[in-house]
Formats: C-alpha cells, structure tokens, sequence
C-alpha cells in the first residue's frame, strides 16, 4: 500500500503466507549445508535459526561470522535486533523454552511461559461463564484447543502446569454447571443425581450464587469429579499429555 492506495507487487512473498516458510527453506538450504560443514550444532524452522556453541567467545564469533556469510553469500540482510547472544535458559523458539535437568545433566524443552499462559487464556475465553452455550459444545471447543496445544508441545517437559491447569479448568466448568442449574430446586435435583444425599444437596443448594467458594468448598467439587467430566467427554490436560509425551519419547 503505498500512500493508501494497493498497488501490484511483483516480488516477494506476503509475511506469514502459506509460501514463506517454504521459500524459506529453499533460500536457506545454503545455510544448512554451510553449518554442517563447519560442525556447528544447529536447529532451523524457515527463518528461525538457533546455533548451539561451548562459549560466549565462540558465540560472538560465529554470529559474526555467519552473519557476514550469509549477507555476502545469499545476499540477505540479517536483522540485528533478532540476532543475539543468550543462554539456553534465557532462549524461546518455536514456543519452547529450555532448563537444565540437574539429575540427567543435560537441557530439556518445555512450552515457554508465554505459551502457557496464551494457552490458559484460550481456555479462560471458552469458559466465561456469561458466554451462553450448550455444554457438550462448549467440552468439544475446549478438547479441540487441549488436543492441539498439548499434540504441539507433548515432547516438552509440563506435568506440573497441567496439572495446575486441569484443576484451574475444571473449577471454571463447575462455575458454569452450577450457575446454569440456577435455582435451588434445579441445584439440588443436579447434585442427587450425581450421587450426593438428599439433606447436604439440600443445604447446598441454597447456599446462593457464591460461586467460586460453592464451586471449591462444598460438596460440588466431589460431585462435579473429574471422573464425571471425564464421562460428559472433557479430556484431561494432564492425562493427555502423560499419553502423548510417552509416544514422542518412544
């Protein structure tokens, strides 16, 4: 767009379209050839490329030395902001992030925080309690998210933020079924049907729309189990992704 107005382009490929990686790698395949044959360690995905080096020194010298190859071999032009130094712990690519593993002495991946956190806040979205839907929709929305990010990440190391995420999530859905019940005639009629005795159902139900305490302190938390979520066809964070960590590393 120039001066707000379109007009044609004849070279180059549009930024994030379906052509850019594969341009990409066919641009860069020079690259790859040229690290081999220096020995460096090396990871590429289109135009991301991390090299692993023993030192600071080494690193400053081959960054200086691949960069200056690259603009004077291929004739592109390194972005210097994106090319730095940094350590293993400090570096995020493709999503993950990287820690030391103390016991097996060596690194380890792991979804960066960022991704995390992107991810709760996706599940967050499609558990707001205001957004009206019927629930066997709103398990297969969250399955499609959970399915996808965990298949993405599953060779990463995150029992713990599954398991904090599992919790998080089903404390969400309770809130939902709790608040869709409404009344406390409907809330007792639900939590009897779910196996709690008449009487506490009862007191239960008429403990108002409190919703977080309900939801974490009562007998709803055992009533709404995840063995019941489970059976109204929500998958598990943490299930899942024991399942499919143990396929990548097999």
């Amino acid at each position: 767009m120039v001066q707000g107005r379109y007009e044609k382009t004849d070279r180059g490929t549009p930024q994030g379209g379906n052509l850019s990686p594969l341009l990409s790698n066919i641009m860069l395949n020079e690259l790859d050839r040229e690290l081999e044959r220096r020995g460096l360690r090396f990871v590429r995905y289109a135009d991301d490329c991390v090299i692993a080096v023993g030192s600071e020194a080494s690193a400053k010298r081959v960054m200086n030395s691949i960069t200056g190859w690259i603009e004077r071999k291929l004739g592109l032009k390194v972005n210097a902001e994106k090319t730095r130094i940094m350590r293993p712990e400090s570096l995020k690519y493709l999503g993950f992030g990287f820690y030391r593993d103390t016991r097996e002495e060596e690194w380890k991946c792991k979804p960066h925080k960022d991704s995390v956190d992107r991810f709760r806040r996706r599940l967050k979205e499609l558990t707001d309690r205001s957004w009206s839907m019927p629930f066997a929709v709103r398990v297969q929305r969250l399955n499609w998210i959970i399915r996808g990010w965990i298949n993405y990440f599953a060779s990463g190391s995150m029992k713990r933020a599954m398991r904090d995420t599992d919790a998080h999530l089903r404390t969400r859905l309770r809130v939902i079924i709790w608040k869709q019940w409404k009344v406390p005639k409907k809330r007792q009629w639900g939590l009897q049907k779910l196996g709690v005795g008449r009487d506490l159902a009862r007191q239960t139900s008429h403990m108002g729309d409190h919703y977080q305490w309900v939801v974490t302190k009562t007998c709803v938390v055992r009533a709404i189990s995840k063995e019941k979520l489970s059976k109204a066809g929500l998958v598990s964070c943490y299930d899942y992704y024991l399942e499919r960590h143990a396929l990548k590393l097999y």
